[in-house]
Formats: C-alpha cells, structure tokens, sequence
C-alpha cells in the first residue's frame, strides 16, 4: 500500500455494474520527501476506485495490482488501483545514520 493525495476525480458516462456505489479518483503517489513534508509529492498520476468518500486533498492509502481487486474476492473484477482507506495523519521518523532501522 503507498500513501497517495487524491487530486481529481474522473466523471464517467457509463461503469461495470459490479462497481457501482463506487468512484474513480485520480491520485499522486507520495514518495518518503513528500510523506515527510520535505517537498512535493513527484510520484506518477494514477487512477483509483473508492468506495470511502475521498475528496480532493484528502491523503488515502492505495493498494495497487493483484490486490486492489479483492476486496471484491471470488468476484473478477478489472482494477489496478483501490483506495482502501483514508488517513488523518501520518508521521515519519527518519533514524540517524548509525542508529539503525
């Protein structure tokens, strides 16, 4: 799972009926400097279905490949990207070089 900020949201005419009540957001994956605060986010611009209410500028968590289908498990469903939850906060504590992990 990668931390990511939603920036958009993408508008469709029609959907799979298996992801209805559900949304595709557009979301910029956070490296460990923009986790940190220490710059902008510079990941590449992915599209995500969500089922949370994420709304522009909120940070989610994305889980990518194989797994973002399951939450839908035994039922095949097409998707690379699935926000699986929203986070309030996060903290990073980078350790100092000799003080390990």
């Amino acid at each position: 799972m990668r931390i990511a900020e939603v920036i958009g949201r993408v508008v469709l005419s029609r959907q799979d009926p298996q992801l209805a009540g559900g949304r595709f957001m557009i979301v910029r994956p956070y490296d460990l400097t923009a986790v940190s605060g220490a710059g902008p986010a510079t990941g590449e611009i992915v599209v995500a279905y969500e089922q949370l209410g994420a709304t522009e500028g909120v940070l989610v968590g994305v889980s990518e490949g194989r797994e973002a289908a399951m939450p839908f498990h035994p039922t095949p469903v097409a998707l690379d990207a699935y926000i699986g939850c929203l986070l309030d906060d996060v903290k990073v504590r980078v350790p100092n070089v000799g003080e390990g992990t």
